[in-house]
């Protein structure tokens, strides 16, 4: 028999709405829990198989999500951005805007929470329904910010998948030029289009802990590679000497710990979403890993040299391990991908009326259209790195810092919001006033820093890749063949 339990803690906790129905739990995103049932411990191996691989919404799955997520093909483009930036200012932007980024990382689930509680205590049922960032912003502040919201992170993650795609075409010339990238992109937009049979973050387990071992391995690959080629004859390592290299260096960082424009899409995967608030702080700490020796040792290596190269790949000598790391991060942006469409998936599986369609063939080819658009601008735009910093002022600086700093003020701002405030300010920030104080301080400097400098800086450099390769080119950087 059916059984539901309700339990509701207010003041300073979540309110968490299970259902056990038939042994399982039935979780955000479709789907139930298997392997916690008494169904799925008497349905064998299958059941057991596909707890293990398909369903994930622990902690630990929302972290391998985060990590994956955030890193991707940028760990190519780091080095680049170090030869614009130099040493020690790269160094000091990847920590910086690193933790920038978990704070506003933080500040999102702080509303995704508070929001979802408030619909709870409404008896709003969201067990068939992916709640997404833009109807946050509609339910705690009204249709004028979801309007934004919804421009912003649609825009971003549109371009977040092209760029994807790109990658993938830049990766495997290097190992196969048999064709050139314009061709390879053709080919990797129909595979990456198998995304769209994949329903929601709460089925990427398998995906989301392979791809985080696959940068992994890339990022030290990286490291050692450089290290044990060592610096080529001449080297200089003259950055920064131009402001508009300068701040598209720092717009690619400012882009690379900018991933979350998927927290809310990971966070209802979960199981136990509250518990989200530093699972993104983790994830970047584990980043920093891979990106501060990797980017270090590349540009330590070749110096000036990678103002012409944005991938690293193109510079390391081919051995079997520099093709392993290019096969590895080719799933990984595979993955990616799919990370980046899935929430634009959502949008328009609302819009036409199937986000709540039992039939996963029915919403597989709903999706279908939303990848014509990523394939067309991946052609028109193969400008593998500059893209990158152009996405991050323009897109990245409002989708990420911006409004999520504004929107944590506005929501908060009234007495009454704070009384009744599900998350209080954490520790050591000196209370609300602490907190506004920091958002404040995000919103001044990625306006003036991101935006200002960064988008001017990011706009002449990408107008300078159409004037000197054209829009459509077939192979953006190649090597001339002989």
């Amino acid at each position: 028999m059916a059984s539901e339990k309700v339990e509701t803690i207010v003041a300073g906790n979540y309110m968490e709405m299970e259902r056990a129905s038939g042994g399982g739990r039935e979780v955000p995103g479709g789907g139930d829990e298997a392997g916690g049932s008494a169904t799925g411990r008497t349905g064998g191996g299958k059941a057991a198989l596909s707890s293990l691989f398909w369903h994930g919404g622990s902690a630990y799955d929302a972290w391998f999500s985060c990590a994956s997520n955030q890193v991707a093909q940028v760990l190519l483009t780091l080095p680049y951005s170090f030869s614009q930036l130099g040493m020690a200012s790269g160094i000091v932007f990847q920590l910086f805007y690193g933790l920038m980024g978990s704070w506003t990382a933080y500040l999102i689930s702080v509303l995704y929470v508070e929001y979802r509680t408030r619909k709870e205590r409404e008896k709003v049922d969201f067990r068939n329904h992916v709640i997404q960032w833009f109807e946050v912003l509609d339910g705690l502040l009204g249709k004028h910010w979801r309007n934004m919201g919804l421009f912003f992170n649609c825009t971003f993650l549109l371009f977040g998948s092209v760029i994807q795609l790109i990658a993938c075409a830049s990766n495997i010339y290097y190992i196969n030029d048999k064709y050139d990238k314009r061709t390879w992109t053709y080919i990797f937009g129909a595979c990456c289009a198998t995304t769209v049979f994949i329903p929601s973050f709460h089925n990427y387990r398998i995906w989301s802990f392979l791809g985080l071992l696959m940068t992994t391995y890339t990022a030290w690959y990286l490291t050692i590679a450089a290290i044990a080629h060592g610096q080529v004859e001449g080297v200089t390592h003259s950055g920064p000497k131009k402001m508009v290299l300068y701040f598209t260096g720092a717009t690619n960082i400012l882009y690379t710990f900018g991933g979350h424009a998927v927290t809310v899409e990971i966070m209802h995967a979960m199981w136990k979403p509250q518990k989200f608030k530093h699972i993104y702080l983790l994830a970047t700490l584990y980043v920093l890993t891979l990106t501060l020796p990797s980017a270090s040792a590349v540009y330590w290596a070749f110096g000036d040299t990678l103002l012409d190269h944005s991938n690293a790949f193109s510079l390391l000598p081919r051995t079997a391990f520099r093709d392993a790391a290019v096969v590895l991060m080719l799933v990984h942006q595979f993955i990616t991908f799919g990370f980046a469409c899935t929430p634009l998936y959502f949008v328009w599986e609302k819009l036409l009326g199937v986000h709540h369609e039992a039939s996963p063939a029915i919403r597989a080819a709903a999706r279908l259209p939303v990848v014509l658009p990523i394939w067309f601008l991946a052609v028109i735009f193969p400008f593998f790195g500059p893209i990158n910093s152009t996405v991050g002022s323009l897109l990245v600086s409002f989708t990420v810092y911006v409004i999520p700093a504004v929107a944590h003020v506005a929501v908060f701002a009234p007495a009454a919001a704070r009384e009744s405030a599900v998350e209080r300010p954490p520790r050591g920030v000196g209370g609300w006033a602490g907190m506004f104080a920091v958002n404040c301080f995000v919103v001044a400097w990625v306006l003036v820093v991101g935006f200002g400098f960064g988008g001017w800086a990011s706009t002449v450099n990408f107008v300078r890749q159409v004037d000197t390769f054209g829009l459509f080119t077939k192979c953006y950087q190649c090597p001339p063949k002989h």
